[in-house]
C-alpha cells in the first residue's frame, strides 16, 4: 500500500514529523517499506498565464508566448509542446530557476527568438514520466504563486508493507483509522453524503452464486462526458500513490479503491445484455480481458456476466467489450462483496495480479459497499457529468460475514502482557478500532467491526491491545512458569545428532524447496509420479518432491559453477511418494539425504589426495546407522534405480525392508541438471535410524583374545559383506570380531574367482581358550562357508 504522507494528514495529523510518522507505523504493525519524495528537488518555478500564444516564425513545431507570472512585464518564453494555448495556467521556471538534475534556466534564443524561461511537463520537474505536454494547472491556480507551495510537493510517498490480516489498512481510512487509534486523535473522515437518483433507469441483478457473492449493487450513470479530464488533485493522489491516471472514470474508481479500499468496477451501459448475473463460469468460457488477452474461464471461477457473456473476472479482471472507452455515454457502476475464499488463488491461476484482487482475496469490509457508491457516484457527476439512477442490491443476508461478540478478560491482559493497562485506555483503544465495547465487572464484551477480519478470540484482542499500546512500552520482566519436563526415551536419537555426525564429516546443511521442476524429477525418477501443486509459485516449482535428491543436485550445481570443488550437502526434510492407500493419495516420509562430489581432501602437500568413490558414500552410511547400534541388522544389497549409474547402487536392507539407498548419480544426467564430474548420494528414511538399542552391562573379559586368518577363494561375482554378515550369523559364542583384511585375484586364483582373507577374533569370558576350541570354532566357519558360498580353503 503507497499512499501520500500530506494525504494521509487530511485524514489525521499528529504532531510528529514523517521519520517519527513511519517509526510509528511500524511499531503498530504496518511497517513502512520505504518513503520518498514526490517530486524531484527543484526551485524558482510558479504559476504562470499564457496570455498570447502564436506559432514561431522560423520553426514550423515552436510556438512565441508571453506569459504572466505577476511581474510588471509578460515574459517571451519560445515552447514546443502541442497543448500550449492561451488562456491555460502553467508551471514557470523563470530565469534562474534551478530545475531537476541541476539544470539551469538562463536566457536564450530559439531560431532567433528570445526566451526568457521554460513551460515545464511533469517528467521535467521530476513528477513522473510524462513529458507529452506541459503541465497544465487549475484555472483557479494563483498567478506568481511557488509551484511547490501550490501544489505541495514538499511531501513523500510512504510505502507501507502488509500482513495478510490487514486488509483494512489497504485504504487510506484505515490507515488513517491506525493513526489516530495510536495518538488518540479523531478523524476528519470525508463528508460522503447519499446521491440520490435523478432518473429512473436502472439494470436487474440476480445472483445465483450466494455464498461467493453475497452482495451485489449496481447504479446506471447516464449522459457522461468521457471527454473531460480529472482533475489535478485526483491525479495527483494517484500518481502519489503510485497509480497512473488513465481516463475519468477508471480514476474514480481507483482513488475510491485508495481511499476507502473497495474495489469498484464500471461497465459500459449500452455493451450489457440485459439483467446482470453473478455465477460461477461454464468450464472454458472464453473472455477477452481489457488488456486484450483470451482466456478460457475455469468452472470454479466466479463471473460477472450478463444474459449472453460474461463480462468479468468477479473481483480480478474486467472484460475489454464492456469496458468504459472514450466513446461511452452512459455507464453502469458496481460495488460487490465477494467470499475471500472464492477469489483466493484465483489471480495466480490466471497469471493475473490486480489491486482489486489483492484486497478481495483478503477480505473486503462487507458493509462497505454503499458507502464506496455514493463516494464514486458523487465524484464521476462532478467530474464527468450525467444523472445518476437509483442504487439495485441483490443481497443473500444469511451468507453475509457475521462477527461474533467476544469477551475480553481484564485480568487476562495483565496476565499475558506482564502489565496492568487501565480500563478505561483499553476500551478506548478498542473503541477508536472501530469495535462495540460493553465493560462488566472485570471484562469486557467487546463486538469486532466489520473491516476486521482477524478478530475472533480473546488473544487477538489482547494482541491489538498490546499493538497500540506500544510493544516498546511494556516493560520487560522475567516469565514465571511451572515446566513439566517432557519425556525423552533414551532409545530415541536425536536428528540434531544424526546431523552433527555428518557436520563432523564436512558436510554442509542445505535447506531446499518441498516442491521441484517436474521435469528434473521425471529425468530421475520417471517412474514416479510426483503431486502437482495447483497454485505453483512458478512452473520450475510445481510439484512436490519424491526424493531429496533433485533439490541436492540443484544445490550442488549452484555451487559448483562459483567455483566450489570439494561439496559435501545434505539435506533433512520430507519426501512425497504415490500412495493409493493414504487419504491424500501421496505418502509422508522424513529422509536424511546427502550428496558428495570432487576428492577426499583439499590439496595439501602432505596428503596423498584421491577421489571420492561409492565406498566413501557407504561410509558415511554406515556412520549414521552405527547410532543404532544394530548395524548387524543392516545390509547393503546391489541394486539398480534408473538415476544411479549401474554397478555402484545399493539398497540399504532392514528388516527385509528397503529403507535407503546409496551409489553413483548416473553420468547422462550430468549435463542436464547442471553438474560437473562424479557425484554420490544416499537417501535413509529417518524412521529406521532413529531409534538405538540400549546398553546392556556385561562382564569384561580377562581372558586373552585369539586371532586365526582363514583365506578361502569363492566366486568374483559374491557380495563379500554378505558372505561376513553370514558368520556373524552362525552363533558362535566366543566370536568377538571378524574382518576383512585381503582380497586378491591373479597368479595362483583361478580365473573367475578371489581370494578373500579373513581375521577371526575368539575370547572367552570364562577360561582361556585352548586350540581345540579354537579350531572347532574356526571349523564351523569353514563348513559354513563351503556350505553356502561353495567357498574352497586356499593353501
Amino acid at each position: 500500500m503507497k499512499f501520500s504522507e500530506s494525504w494521509l494528514r487530511e485524514w489525521v495529523n499528529p504532531a510528529l514529523d514523517t521519520n517519527a510518522l513511519c517509526e510509528q507505523l511500524s511499531m503498530a504493525g504496518l511497517e513502512v517499506d520505504g518513503v520518498e519524495p514526490v517530486a524531484a528537488a527543484f526551485s524558482g518555478v510558479v504559476v504562470g498565464e499564457v496570455v498570447e500564444c502564436g506559432p514561431h516564425p522560423d520553426a514550423d513545431k515552436l510556438q512565441v508566448t508571453k506569459v504572466n507570472i505577476g511581474d510588471d512585464e509578460l515574459l517571451d518564453i519560445v515552447c514546443g509542446a502541442p497543448n500550449c494555448r492561451k488562456g491555460i495556467k502553467v508551471a514557470v521556471a523563470k530565469v534562474g530557476a534551478v530545475l531537476p538534475g541541476d539544470f539551469k534556466i538562463k536566457k536564450a534564443k530559439l531560431r532567433g527568438q528570445p526566451s526568457f524561461g521554460m513551460l515545464c511537463s511533469f517528467s521535467e520537474l521530476g513528477m513522473g514520466e510524462d513529458h507529452s505536454g506541459i503541465l497544465e494547472l487549475p484555472v483557479d491556480a494563483p498567478i506568481a504563486q511557488d509551484l511547490r507551495e501550490y501544489l505541495q510537493l514538499d511531501d513523500s510517498s510512504i510505502e507501507i508493507d502488509l500482513t495478510p490480516n490487514r486488509a483494512d489498512c489497504l485504504g487510506m481510512r484505515g490507515v488513517a483509522r491506525e493513526l489516530g487509534v495510536l495518538n488518540q486523535l479523531d478523524l476528519n473522515s470525508p463528508n460522503i453524503t447519499p446521491i440520490e437518483a435523478s432518473i429512473e433507469n436502472s439494470r436487474g441483478i440476480s445472483i445465483k452464486a450466494t455464498q461467493a457473492c453475497p452482495r451485489y449493487l449496481g447504479r446506471v450513470i447516464e449522459g457522461v462526458d468521457m471527454s473531460a479530464d480529472s482533475p489535478l488533485w485526483l491525479k495527483e493522489k494517484l500518481r502519489r500513490s503510485g497509480v497512473r491516471s488513465i481516463d475519468p472514470v477508471v480514476d474514480v474508481t481507483n482513488y475510491v479503491l485508495l481511499e476507502l479500499g473497495h474495489p469498484m468496477h464500471a461497465f459500459d451501459n449500452d455493451a450489457l445484455d440485459g439483467d446482470i448475473v453473478v455465477r460461477f463460469a461454464e468450464q472454458d468460457e472464453p473472455i477477452t480481458l481489457l488488456d486484450g488477452t483470451n482466456i478460457n474461464i475455469n468452472a470454479d471461477t466466479l463471473v460477472i456476466a450478463d444474459q449472453s457473456k460474461a463480462l468479468a473476472l468477479a473481483g480480478i479482471f474486467g472484460g475489454l467489450h464492456s469496458g468504459v472507452t472514450a466513446q461511452s455515454k452512459n455507464i453502469f457502476l458496481e460495488a460487490a462483496f465477494f467470499n475471500p475464499d472464492d477469489i483466493l488463488g484465483k489471480s495466480r491461476q490466471y497469471s493475473l495480479h490486480t489491486d482489486a484482487s489483492h484486497r478481495y482475496e483478503r477480505g473486503v469490509d462487507p458493509e462497505l459497499q454503499f458507502t464506496a457508491m455514493h463516494r464514486a457516484t458523487a465524484l464521476l457527476l462532478e467530474i464527468v457529468g450525467g444523472k445518476a439512477g437509483p442504487i439495485v442490491e441483490a443481497v443473500s443476508p444469511a451468507d453475509l460475514p457475521v462477527r461474533n461478540k467476544i469477551t475480553l478478560r481484564h485480568g487476562r491482559i495483565t496476565r499475558v502482557l506482564g502489565k496492568d493497562i487501565d480500563a478505561t485506555r483499553v476500551k478506548d483503544m478498542l473503541e477508536r478500532l472501530g469495535m462495540q465495547v460493553q465493560v462488566s465487572e472485570g471484562a469486557y464484551t467487546v463486538q469486532a467491526p466489520s473491516y476486521r477480519f482477524d478478530i475472533a478470540i480473546e488473544e487477538d484482542l489482547i494482541e491489538e491491545v498490546a499493538r497500540i499500546y506500544g510493544y516498546n512500552n511494556i516493560e520487560n520482566t522475567a516469565p514465571l512458569a511451572r515446566l513439566n519436563i517432557n519425556a525423552h526415551p533414551e532409545k530415541d536419537i536425536a536428528l540434531n545428532i544424526l546431523k552433527q555426525s555428518l557436520l563432523q564429516q564436512g558436510f554442509q546443511e542445505a535447506i531446499t524447496y518441498s516442491f521441484v521442476d517436474p521435469k528434473k524429477q521425471a529425468l530421475l525418477y520417471p517412474e514416479l509420479e510426483g503431486l502437482a501443486l495447483e497454485h505453483p509459485i512458478s512452473a520450475e516449482m510445481s510439484v512436490m518432491r519424491v526424493s531429496l535428491l533433485p533439490g541436492l543436485l540443484g544445490a550442488l550445481s549452484y555451487n559448483q559453477k562459483r567455483q566450489q570443488t570439494n561439496i559435501k550437502l545434505f539435506e533433512a526434510g520430507l519426501i512425497f511418494t504415490p500412495d493409493a492407500n493414504e487419504k491424500t493419495g501421496v505418502q509422508q516420509i522424513q529422509m536424511i539425504g546427502g550428496v558428495l562430489s570432487g576428492n577426499t581432501h583439499d590439496e595439501h602437500w602432505s596428503i596423498t589426495n584421491a577421489s571420492l568413490d561409492f565406498f566413501d558414500a557407504k561410509a558415511v552410511c554406515e556412520q549414521l546407522i552405527a547410532f543404532t547400534g544394530s548395524e548387524a541388522d543392516f545390509e547393503f544389497v546391489q541394486t539398480q534405480q534408473h538415476a544411479y549409474h549401474p554397478g555402484q547402487c545399493a539398497n540399504i536392507i532392514y528388516q527385509e525392508k528397503s529403507v535407503g539407498i546409496v551409489g553413483a548419480v548416473h553420468p547422462q544426467f550430468a549435463k542436464k541438471l547442471g553438474f560437473n564430474g562424479q557425484v554420490f548420494a544416499f537417501e535413509i528414511q529417518l524412521s529406521a535410524i532413529s531409534g538405538r538399542k540400549l546398553p546392556a552391562a556385561s562382564t569384561i573379559s580377562k581372558y586373552p583374545i585369539n586371532r586365526r586368518d582363514v583365506a578361502v577363494t569363492v566366486n568374483e561375482t559374491l557380495e563379500t559383506g554378505k558372505l561376513l554378515k553370514s558368520i556373524e550369523k552362525i552363533g558362535i559364542s566366543d566370536l568377538v570380531g571378524i574382518n576383512l583384511f585381503d582380497v586378491y585375484q591373479g597368479q595362483g586364483i583361478e580365473l573367475g574367482y578371489k581370494s578373500l582373507a579373513i581375521s577371526i577374533w575368539l575370547q572367552s569370558t570364562e577360561k582361556t581358550l585352548e586350540d581345540s576350541d579354537i579350531q572347532k570354532s574356526v571349523d564351523i566357519v569353514i563348513r559354513h562357508l563351503q556350505d553356502h558360498f561353495s567357498a574352497t580353503l586356499r593353501d
